[in-house]
């Protein structure tokens, strides 16, 4: 069985390294992939909004299954092309991903079906959004309604920095044209939890929780990054409140999408926080998260690419979706400077037992060696019959691997062992 990865990140590669353990599949193709997902698939140079380049290969390959993981090409309708050519996909149609692709669509969704979510305005003008955070409470939220590379959320802690947010996204378009309209929502608070689920449009099976690191450095410090490392399951997402988001959240969010005629298949992520008023959705997501598939899918005790095809065919409620009794810790290894400027092409080394747990994001293979490429090089994680276990092996294997202006937090999971500790 030939199986197409679309996407080149680390969430990819957990992906194919997870869709590897089945023993139909005979070839992975990763389109970009990159240096070092190409140790575990075919990786082919054509872009993952190259829509028309990965519709080709599929159909001249013979592929028999897709996965399409980023938001980019769900959003821009590669699910709907491929299945058009007879190949079934992993993944929601066009207009299932809007649910990620527009947050004015998802908070006006919620708004309608009642699914609990933050205050909010939407401004497609700059003088009325001006206006509206001139005399609003702060701090506040301030969001370019598109796809923004997971950037385009501010949170205005002063006045003068949510004019400031208001002028960058839509006067000076800091994201392009994601930020022709924004959503000015209020500032929520409490701990915050990632719920990745397996849906088919009519059963949804949720993953084990996890726990994101946002900020480039120890203590929450410094600028927001597309994550710095992740622990599971996250100890804030008790059983009663998984019970009470299944209830208010999960299928009402599913139930609403079919209403619509927007029925959603694939991986939905709920972005939470669990304030004093109970669980509410942050943001949509509609594919798995990154850096949370990294902790998340190593847990996954089911084969993954069954559930992905129970999907794919409407019989989710009838394939077993079941996790380890165990705890996952990824720490992300970047390079220094980033997530703003930073250096590439430095060589990247790792004992073999670090590499069989080590998810390569940003990273080139050239003449036999690995080299740095990005900003989030690779994350690395461990699993344990504890967090504390689990977090103190993620390190030690991440001491293992080098490379030249390396740089990790030291504190991934020390948030969730208080949490665990005020139990």
């Amino acid at each position: 069985m030939k199986v197409l990865v679309v996407g080149g990140g680390g969430r990819e590669h957990a992906i194919i390294k997870k869709v590897k353990e089945n023993p139909a599949v005979t070839e992975i193709f990763a389109l970009p992939g990159n240096g070092g997902i190409a140790a575990d698939a075919t990786c082919v140079e054509i872009g993952a909004t190259d829509i028309a380049g990965i519709v080709d290969f599929a159909v001249s390959n013979r592929v028999d299954y897709a996965i399409v993981a980023p938001d980019d090409p769900l959003v821009l309708g590669c699910v709907d092309l491929l299945e058009e050519k007879g190949i079934p996909c992993f993944g929601p149609r066009k207009n299932a991903a809007i649910i990620e692709g527009s947050k004015v669509f998802s908070k006006n969704l919620m708004k309608k079906y009642g699914i609990p979510t933050a205050q909010y305005e939407v401004f497609a003008d700059v003088q009325a959004a001006l206006d509206y955070v001139s005399a609003c409470r702060i701090p506040v939220v301030i969001k370019a309604d598109g796809l923004a590379l997971g950037k385009g959320v501010i949170i205005a802690q002063t006045r003068e920095e949510a004019v400031s947010a208001v002028k960058s996204i839509m006067e000076d378009k800091q994201f392009g044209k994601s930020g022709d309209q924004i959503v000015v929502e209020e500032f929520l608070t409490g701990p915050e939890v990632s719920v990745l689920c397996f849906t088919d449009g009519r059963c949804v099976k949720p993953m084990i929780s996890s726990m994101d690191h946002k900020r480039a450095l120890d203590g929450d410090q410094g600028l927001n990054t597309g994550g710095m490392g992740t622990v599971a399951p996250n100890p804030y997402y008790t059983g009663a409140v998984a019970q009470r988001c299944m209830e208010e959240i999960f299928l009402p969010t599913v139930n609403a999408m079919n209403a619509e005629n927007r029925t959603f298949k694939g991986c939905l992520y709920f972005g939470l926080m669990l304030t004093p008023d109970g669980p509410k959705v942050i943001e949509y997501n509609c594919r798995f998260g990154d850096p949370e598939t990294q902790v998340v899918l190593p847990l996954l005790k089911s084969d993954l690419l069954t559930v992905m095809q129970a999907v794919t065919n409407e019989t989710l409620a009838d394939t077993p979706v079941e996790f380890m009794d165990a705890h996952a810790c990824c720490v992300v290894l970047a390079s220094r400077g980033y997530p703003t400027h930073y250096e590439k092409g430095f060589e990247i080394t790792m004992t073999e037992e670090a590499r069989k747990s080590t998810y390569v994001a940003g990273a080139a293979l050239k003449e036999g060696k690995l080299l740095t490429s990005g900003g989030r090089v690779l994350g690395v994680t461990a699993i344990g019959d504890t967090l504390e276990n689990a977090i103190q092996k993620a390190y030690a294997l991440a001491d293992t691997i080098h490379f030249d202006n390396a740089f990790c937090r030291r504190d991934i999971g020390v948030r969730a062992l208080k949490a665990q500790a005020e139990e």
